[in-house]
């Protein structure tokens, strides 16, 4: 039996955090740059939002790849 794959509200939140923290944001600089609330990115990162597809494309937007891209992995 294959090992469980982590539910995808976290795999998501967990790929948000790499990627923001990759290009040096904050989380509060990141929300404030995407028009999000911070304890709402805080929620996406720990897996406890399910996120609207607006708001996964203004993350995109924000970090400057695609919706492919942003998902790779998820």
């Amino acid at each position: 039996m294959a090992k469980k794959r982590a539910d995808i509200l976290k795999r998501f939140g967990q790929r948000v955090r790499t990627l923001r923290k990759e290009q040096g944001y904050s989380q509060e600089n990141f929300a404030y740059a995407c028009g999000l609330d911070r304890t709402y990115v805080g929620g996406i990162e720990r897996g406890e939002r399910n996120v609207a597809l607006r708001n996964i494309e203004l993350i995109a937007e924000t970090l400057g790849i695609t919706l492919a891209e942003l998902m790779d992995g998820v």
